[in-house]
């Protein structure tokens, strides 16, 4: 496909590129060559990070259960969506956030000085903004809490706006999408997204490589997110055929959702000389 420069950093996403999850992430599976990959990396001291638009679970969390399988990403070296809420909400000063989603959501804003609230607790229908994310076990009462902080003037931001996921059993629903759906249809009101394809994200992972956002060689398996990520702030997209996407529907592709190359294990990465 398209010669491209090198890169100075590289972002990987997870699910369908560097694992397979179950449908209940909690249990997860390595794919070819990723920890050959990331071990060479490594020894080349070349800069990587992995970001996934998975929001469950903070990273703390998260890195030992890889560690577990032999996969060296360090806590520091992973990121999630609310990594990205997290910098947004001090740099905007938000206060106080309903949290749609799990324990592992709000223990990850909470962590880093920002405040949260669930629905039914105390002045959650004043919370400066609405954050959905993973969060399985929704109800219609968390929707109409929801709605009713957005009507009041609270933000509305979404980790994931992704339908389906890859996992060990084929494509998982995502729940922060279908959520954010119902929100928008009753307030009128659209969520400002936080993950994956966001350039909010992408300049997040580039601020933590420490190169320019055009310098990042994005690697993942869904043209939706991680290649129109990449094409839209000017970064090179690597896709994969490990997950969501084939080589036939790579090829389909607009240009905007279009990778400048696609490969079909991480083996094959290297030796495109990218890095």
């Amino acid at each position: 496909m398209t010669s491209m420069p090198p890169a100075e950093g590289v972002m990987f996403d997870l699910d369908g590129t560097l694992i397979l999850s179950d449908r209940q992430l909690g249990q997860y599976k390595l794919l070819p060559g990723a920890v050959e990959l990331l071990e060479e990396l490594d020894r080349r001291g070349f800069p990587f990070v992995a970001l996934t638009n998975g929001s469950a679970y903070p990273a703390a969390q998260q890195a030992p259960r890889l560690a577990a399988l032999g996969l060296p990403i360090a806590a520091d070296r992973l990121f999630t969506p609310n990594s990205v809420a997290i910098g947004l909400f001090k740099d905007r000063g938000v206060k106080r956030v309903l949290v749609i989603g799990t324990e592992g959501v709000a223990a990850a804003l909470e962590e880093d000085g920002i405040a949260t609230c669930f629905p039914g607790d105390e002045g959650a229908d004043k919370a400066d903004a609405v954050y959905v994310a993973w969060a399985p076990d929704c109800s219609m009462s968390d929707i109409h809490a929801a709605c009713t902080a957005i009507l009041n003037g609270a933000a509305f931001y979404c980790a994931s706006d992704v339908p389906f996921f890859a996992t060990q059993s084929g494509p998982a629903f995502g729940y922060s999408c279908a959520i954010a759906g119902a929100i928008v249809r009753v307030t009128g009101v659209e969520p400002e997204l936080t993950g994956k394809p966001s350039q909010h994200a992408l300049r997040f992972v580039a601020g933590q490589l420490g190169v320019a956002p055009e310098r990042v060689a994005v690697i993942g398996d869904d043209p939706r997110v991680e290649i129109e990520m990449a094409r839209g702030g000017g970064a090179l997209g690597i896709g994969v055929t490990t997950g969501t996407t084939s080589r036939e529907q790579w090829a389909a592709q607009d240009a905007v959702r279009r990778p400048h190359h696609v490969i079909d294990s991480l083996h094959e990465f290297l030796p495109l000389g990218l890095v």
